[in-house]
This record gives structure tokens, C-alpha cells and sequence, in this order.
């Protein structure tokens, strides 16, 4: 994140006031103040000028020995969602989907070389991993990532795929460049994506990528099931028709949804 703007208009002490933010994460939930300052590069007095702040909007909590995040930063991205009209959208037909397969179906959207998780209806299983709004995975070994990488152009993909990984998740899929073009290519050509215990044994699930009204993919929709439950031909033949047919309105609907006209009322007088 660029501490220093190119312009006027940039706010260094909110860019410095998201760096703390961004500066926690699943290895780093509590950080004292000596940490932050590492972690950011800020200043001790700045940095603690910070953290009092975000402890007093209720973003930040101390024990007075450390500092951790609070369940109110789930607000930021919630708003985000909640913008986006996805999950309003997508919600319905999530739930079918997890009726007709009695599996967890989520959707996931790109951020740098990882997903993020903005929708999903759970069954109660016991899986390996565990996944919620907001967690995050590296893209590459998902089916819900590659079926987003694969719509990247080359230099795009490059460019995603060098940032470094912010899911604290080591993946046992690590393939080399020629592995992973040709994977893409796989997906692209056949418009979904399997993945086979490539990001954590026991987990198994296919994917389709969802599109704007412009053709774009915009996220991605799984099927997530446990490989010792469910066989890859249970997941292929019976599974993937019915996410595929899900991906298909979601995207319809999502389209629909942008191309309405937005009115803005007048404020009441």
C-alpha cells in the first residue's frame, strides 16, 4: 500500500491508518505496539497514535499488552459486498444448489494472488479447512481461483500471481510456470475448473466463473465437498451440470442488476 500519494488529494494518515489495519492478519492476530511500528514502518509515536484511534472507533481493542482487531472490521468488507448486490442476487440460487447437492457452495472474488470468500451456504460437514466470509485462500490451487486467473490476459496474470500470498496458507499443489499455463489453458478451454486436494488434503470441489452483463468474469461459484465422501465422477457427472446451470442465472441476474437504471431520489425538503 503507497504511504505517499501522487497527488493533492491523497490522505497519508488514512493510507498509514489501513496499513495498521492490513498489518494483522492469521499468524498476527494480536501485534503489540513495537510490532505494528515493524511490520508498517511507521513511527512508534505515530503508530500508537493510530492504534488509540482505531481503539476508539471501535476497530482495534487492547489488553494492554497487545492489540488485535475487532469484529468491527468486518463492516468495511461487508460494505463492500453489500455495494456489489451480489450476495442479494446470488443468495437463492446458492441455496438450491446446495439443496439439489447437499454440499457447501460459495463464491469467491480475486484479490492480488488470493481469493476471498463474499458468499457462501454451508452444510454442516467436518472439512479440513475452514472457510467464512472473509477468508482467504491462494488463488492458484482453488477451482474458484483458476477460474479466474484463466480469464486473465498473460501479462495480467503475471502481474496478480507476483504478489505474495496474504492467506498465511501454504498450498501442496506448487506447480512450475509450464504446469500451471497449461492448467489455464485446460480451464479456459473448457469453461470450469476442478480441483483435486491441490490446496489441502480432504478437499475437493469444482468451479464456474460468474460474468457481468459485458461478458466479464467478475467471480467465481463452487461446489466444495470432502474427497472421502464424494468421488471426482459423483462431483463431475452429477455436481458440475447443476453448478453450471447456477453460474449461468447468477450471472444472468447479476447482469440484469447492472443494467438497471439507478435513480437517485432528491433529499426530503
Amino acid at each position: 500500500m503507497p504511504r505517499e500519494g501522487t497527488g493533492p488529494d491523497f490522505i497519508e494518515a488514512l493510507a498509514r491508518g489501513l496499513e495498521v489495519i492490513t498489518a494483522f492478519g492469521p499468524r498476527q492476530r494480536e501485534l503489540t505496539l513495537a510490532e505494528v511500528a515493524a511490520e508498517t514502518g511507521l513511527a512508534r509515536p505515530t503508530a500508537r497514535r493510530i492504534l488509540l484511534t482505531l481503539e476508539e472507533l471501535g476497530y482495534v481493542r487492547s489488553d494492554g499488552r497487545g492489540y488485535a482487531l475487532t469484529p468491527r472490521v468486518l463492516d468495511l468488507g461487508v460494505a463492500y459486498v453489500r455495494s456489489t448486490g451480489l450476495w442479494e442476487v446470488a443468495r437463492p440460487h446458492l441455496e438450491r444448489l446446495v439443496a439439489r447437492t447437499n454440499e457447501s457452495c460459495s463464491i469467491a472474488q480475486l484479490d492480488g494472488s488470493d481469493i476471498v470468500y463474499v458468499a457462501r451456504v454451508a452444510v454442516p460437514k467436518i472439512v479440513g479447512l475452514s472457510v467464512q466470509i472473509g477468508t482467504r485462500f491462494p488463488a492458484l490451487p482453488t477451482s474458484l481461483g483458476k477460474v479466474q486467473l484463466a480469464a486473465l490476459a498473460p501479462a495480467e496474470l503475471e502481474t496478480v500471481l507476483a504478489q505474495p500470498s496474504r492467506s498465511g496458507l501454504v498450498p501442496r499443489w506448487q506447480p512450475d510456470r509450464a504446469e500451471r499455463d497449461a492448467e489455464l489453458r485446460e480451464v479456459r478451454a473448457r469453461g470450469w475448473a476442478l480441483t483435486d486436494e491441490q490446496l489441502a488434503l480432504g478437499i475437493r470441489s469444482v468451479a464456474a466463473p460468474l460474468r457481468d452483463g459485458s461478458g466479464r468474469v467478475i467471480a467465481g461459484v463452487n461446489v466444495n465437498c470432502h474427497a472421502a465422501e464424494t468421488p471426482v465422477e459423483k462431483l463431475l457427472d452429477h455436481h458440475l451440470p447443476l453448478l453450471l446451470q447456477t453460474a449461468g442465472e447468477i450471472s444472468a441476474d447479476f447482469a440484469r442488476l447492472d443494467a438497471a437504471p439507478h435513480v437517485t431520489l432528491p433529499a426530503a425538503p
